[in-house]
C-alpha cells in the first residue's frame, strides 16, 4: 500500500484485444468492463464489490478491473451495488449505493470511487487470480503470472529479507488449487529488487517460487520431529556466521494446532538445498529470550543488534548468528529492577535516587511493553507521564493496542515509524494504524488509522522498507485478509 500523503503519478494501461469464449454449443459474449478508480488518483481499486439485484457477485481486480461475462445482462440495463472496505460510494435518496450500467458485449464503463483510507490499496501479492479480470478483457498487465503462480491461491502472513541481492519471501499456512489441504510447513519465493531486474512497487512484484517437481509451491520450513502439524517461520533476517558469512536466518515454531505450540528454534538457510534447516533448539517455556517478528537493526555502543518487536521492539540480541542461539545474549527493555519479574502490583520497579524511573537493557529482567505497562498503570507503580508505549488515537484520545506490528527508522520523516495491526477495534485484527517515534522503544504516543475493514482481518502487516521511495516520503505495507477470525461463513472470493 501507498502513503495517502504522498504524491501520485499516472498508472497507463494499454488497450488490447477481447477475448471471445464457446461454452454449450453459443458463443459466449465479449465481456462487458466495469474499472473502478480511485477519485483522487485515478488509479483502478482492487477488491471492490459490485453485486447485482439478483446477487451476482463481482470483485475487481489487481487492475480495478470486473469483467461482467453474463449471458443474460447483455443488452440489459444492470444495477450493481457498490462497496469496498474503507472506500465509500454516494448513496441515493432510497439509501442505495450503486450504479446502472447498459451491458453490451465489449463495453465498458468506469466508476469513481472515494477513499476514506488514508492508505492506498494497491494489488494482491499472491493466489490466484490477480488479474483475472484484466486477462478476460485484453488488458495488459504486469506480471509474467497474472492468473495462478505455482499453484497458490492464497497464503498467510509473510516474512521478507533481502539476501545476496535478492529478495527472499516466506509464508505461513498456503492453500493450492490440488486440494482441500496445502502446505502447512511455510513456503517461499525470491524475487528482484526494484531498479535491478524488479518491477516498481507500485506495479507489483514477480515471484519465483521454490517448487516440488510437481510446479507447485513446496515446504520451506525444517523438519522436527516433536509431534507438531504447523511448522511456521518468522523473524527472517540475516546475521553473519562465525566466518563473516552472511547467512539467512529465522525461527520455527511447531504447534499442533493454532492453541498448542510445540517447540521453536533459530533456523539456517541451505543455500544448496533451498530449504531452512534446525540451527538451535530453543527453551519452549522462555517467553521473549528468541528472534520474533520482523527483526529491524539498531547500532547501541558499538555493538549491531537485532530488534524483535512483541508486539512493541522490547527484545534484541547481538547481530550474530551464534547470539540468537544463546538465551543469554538477549536483553530486554525494562524499567523492573536486575532480576525483576512481572508480578502484578509486587513487580519490581526501578527508580534512581531522584525517584526517577529508570528505562534500561538488560539481560536479567522481563521486558516491559504496552500490556506490561499497563499493568504497573493501574497498580500505580508508574505514572502515565512516564509510560513509552501507550498508543492513543491522536483524533479521539482513545487507547490502542497493538497485536503485531513492524518498525522501522523513515529517512525522510527521521523517526521510528510503526505500522500495526490493533487487536480488537472497529474490526477484530482489521484495523491498521501508523505512529511516529525518536527511538524504536519510544516513547510511542499518537497513532492515526490508514487502513479500516468491515468484519474482516487484516493482521500481521509487514512493512517493506527496501520499497521505500522519496527518501521513505513513499512507503509499501501488506497484511494478511482472511475471515478466519471474524464469524464470517463467506470469504472474499480469491482475495481471502
Amino acid at each position: 500500500m501507498e502513503c495517502h500523503s504522498c504524491s501520485r503519478r499516472p498508472f497507463v494501461l494499454a488497450a488490447a484485444a477481447l477475448l471471445t469464449l464457446g461454452v454449450a454449443g453459443a458463443a459466449l459474449a465479449e465481456p462487458f468492463q466495469i474499472r473502478v478508480v480511485d477519485s483522487e488518483t485515478g488509479r483502478g481499486v482492487p477488491m471492490v464489490k459490485l453485486e447485482s439485484v439478483n446477487g451476482l457477485v463481482f470483485y475487481t481486480d489487481s487492475n480495478g478491473v470486473a469483467a461482467v461475462q453474463e449471458p443474460g445482462y447483455m443488452e440489459q440495463r444492470v444495477y450493481f451495488h457498490v462497496k469496498s472496505h474503507g472506500y465509500h460510494y454516494a448513496e441515493d435518496g432510497f439509501g442505495n449505493a450503486g450504479q446502472a450500467f447498459d451491458v453490451a458485449p465489449g463495453g465498458e464503463a468506469t466508476l469513481e470511487i472515494e477513499r476514506e483510507n488514508i492508505a492506498e490499496r494497491l494489488y494482491r501479492l499472491t493466489g490466484e487470480g490477480i488479474y483475472r479480470d484484466s486477462v478476460l478483457v485484453g488488458e495488459e498487465t504486469p506480471l509474467d503470472n497474472p492468473v495462478i503462480n505455482a499453484g497458490v491461491t492464497g497464503q498467510d502472513t509473510v516474512q521478507t529479507a533481502l539476501y545476496r541481492d535478492q529478495l527472499y519471501w516466506i509464508w505461513g499456512d498456503t492453500d493450492l488449487t490440488r486440494y482441500p489441504l496445502g502446505v502447512f510447513q511455510s513456503t517461499g519465493a525470491v524475487s528482484d529488487l526494484p531498479g535491478d531486474g524488479g518491477l516498481d512497487p507500485s506495479d507489483g512484484v514477480n515471484l519465483r517460487y521454490f517448487t516440488g517437481e510437481d510446479g507447485y509451491a513446496r515446504a520451506m520450513g525444517p523438519i522436527v520431529d516433536d509431534g507438531g502439524i504447523l511448522v511456521w517461520i518468522d523473524a527472517m533476517t540475516t546475521v553473519p556466521d562465525e566466518n563473516g558469512e552472511e547467512r539467512l536466518v529465522g525461527r520455527y515454531e511447531t504447534l499442533h494446532s493454532l492453541s498448542e505450540p510445540i517447540g521453536h528454534g533459530v533456523l539456517l538457510f541451505n543455500d544448496d538445498e533451498e530449504v531452512f534447516e534446525e540451527y538451535a533448539a530453543l527453551d519452549p517455556d522462555d517467553a521473549w529470550r528468541h528472534p520474533k517478528g520482523h527483526p529491524a537493526t539498531v547500532e547501541d555502543g558499538g555493538t549491531e543488534y537485532l530488534l524483535f518487536p512483541r508486539p512493541f521492539p522490547v527484545a534484541r540480541a547481538p547481530a550474530r548468528l551464534e547470539a540468537l542461539a544463546d538465551a543469554g545474549a538477549y536483553q530486554a527493555f525494562t524499567c523492573l529492577a536486575p532480576g525483576g519479574e512481572m508480578d502484578g502490583a509486587e513487580s519490581p520497579v526501578m527508580r534512581d535516587g531522584d525517584g526517577q524511573l529508570v528505562w534500561a537493557w538488560r539481560a536479567d529482567a522481563d521486558p516491559v511493553g504496552q500490556e506490561e505497562e499497563e499493568v504497573l498503570l493501574e497498580a500505580g507503580l508508574i505514572d502515565e507521564s512516564e509510560a513509552r508505549f501507550q498508543l492513543r488515537d491522536a483524533d479521539t484520545g482513545d487507547s490502542i493496542e497493538l497485536h503485531r506490528a513492524t518498525f522501522y527508522p523513515n529517512a525522510y520523516r527521521d523517526r521510528w515509524i510503526m505500522i500495526g495491526v490493533e487487536r480488537y477495534g472497529r474490526s477484530f485484527l482489521g484495523e491498521i494504524w501508523y505512529a511516529e517515534a525518536p527511538t524504536p522503544t519510544g516513547p510511542w504516543t499518537d497513532a492515526r488509522r490508514i487502513v479500516t475493514h468491515e468484519d474482516y482481518c487484516f493482521y500481521n502487516p509487514a512493512q517493506h522498507p527496501y520499497f521505500d521511495e522519496d527518501g521513505g516520503r513513499i512507503i509499501y505495507f501488506e497484511g494478511t485478509y482472511t475471515h478466519q477470525f471474524t464469524g464470517r461463513d463467506t470469504p472474499t472470493s480469491r482475495y481471502d
